[in-house]
């Protein structure tokens, strides 16, 4: 019986043959870093215009969407943070697998802070339902406007085609969950505009005051909705839950040809859109390390893996 280990190299790789860095890329700037630093700028200021305004007009939707997006200015900060930190230290050997996951935690941040502020829009919302206000509708649906028009421009900044989901049929992907949080912030952002200009024009035109606060309520359900979504899906990365497809896709690539046998194997995610797997084979004839990394499926995104090949 023979025993062979192996692990995989990066584009950065030593003289010395098995040494290896682990930074995979994280060490160059990110395009959602620059693009997150204008969507801050504008929804800064978009914020402070909407909070004051709400509070001068009486407006609750107009008051909950400021404040949604003073949330959100929290959040994109937290989100810049996450990209630098994570560019600044991705040659620090104290992270196994360079700082790919800082991506995800900075997701699960932002996550987390859009479910608090769903939680706070919904309560407002209640209570001013209880309680009504006077609004003045003129000046607040002007402001709303202007809220919708920067939202929609952010969004755009962000670009929603970096937030496509892994599916069946393309594996890979761009997976940048910081990215992904900011563009579901403004995009909550737009939606409570929206929302804000509808109740605040039934209305005016309608009489139908209680609009207002109900509409506060159906963007906070949505808004907690996106939340839980985004939760799950960086909570995965952060577990290092087996990517059960990718998995899949290496098995049948090592086992081609019925000569190789997988018996031990792990695929997880390290990064945006980057993958570690573990891999034990048992082989009648077994190849070289090199051969099997070889056969490793491009589509897979594997940019580290360790391969233990057994004789029987």
């Amino acid at each position: 019986m023979s025993d062979r280990r192996g692990t995989a190299d990066d584009a950065a790789a030593t003289a010395l043959p098995g040494s290896h860095e682990h930074t995979f890329g994280q060490d160059r700037r990110r395009k959602g870093e620059t693009r997150t630093l204008a969507v801050i700028i504008l929804t800064g200021l978009t914020m402070l215009v909407e909070v004051v305004a709400g509070v001068q007009f009486g407006s609750m939707a107009l008051l909950a969407d400021g404040l949604h997006m003073a949330s959100h200015t929290v959040a994109l900060a937290i989100t810049a943070f996450a990209y630098a930190y994570a560019r600044r230290h991705a040659h620090d050997t104290r992270f196994s697998f360079g700082t790919g996951k800082v991506n995800a935690l900075g997701g699960f941040t932002g996550a987390v802070l859009l479910a608090l502020f769903a939680l706070y829009m919904a309560g407002e919302s209640v209570l001013r339902l209880l309680s009504p206000v006077a609004i003045s509708f003129n000046q607040a649906i002007v402001v709303a406007v202007l809220g919708l028009v920067v939202n929609g421009v952010s969004v755009f900044i962000l670009d929603a085609h970096d937030h496509q989901h892994d599916d069946a049929h393309v594996l890979h992907q761009h997976h940048d969950h910081n990215l992904r949080a900011a563009y579901l912030h403004v995009l909550a952002d737009a939606l409570t505009s929206l929302l804000a200009i509808l109740a605040l024009l039934s209305a005016k035109f309608f009489g139908w005051v209680w609009m207002d606060p109900v509409m506060g309520v159906v963007g906070a359900v949505l808004v907690a909705r996106w939340s839980w979504g985004l939760l799950g899906s960086t909570s995965e990365v952060l577990l290092d839950l087996q990517s059960k497809r990718r998995a899949e896709q290496v098995r049948e690539a090592l086992e081609k040809g019925g000569r190789d046998r997988v018996t031990d194997l792990h695929v997880w995610s390290v990064g945006p859109g980057i993958y570690s797997a573990q891999i034990a084979l048992v082989s009648d004839r077994p190849s070289t390390i090199a051969e099997y990394r070889q056969r490793l499926p491009e589509a897979a995104a594997i940019v580290h893996s360790s391969i233990e090949v057994h004789g029987r």
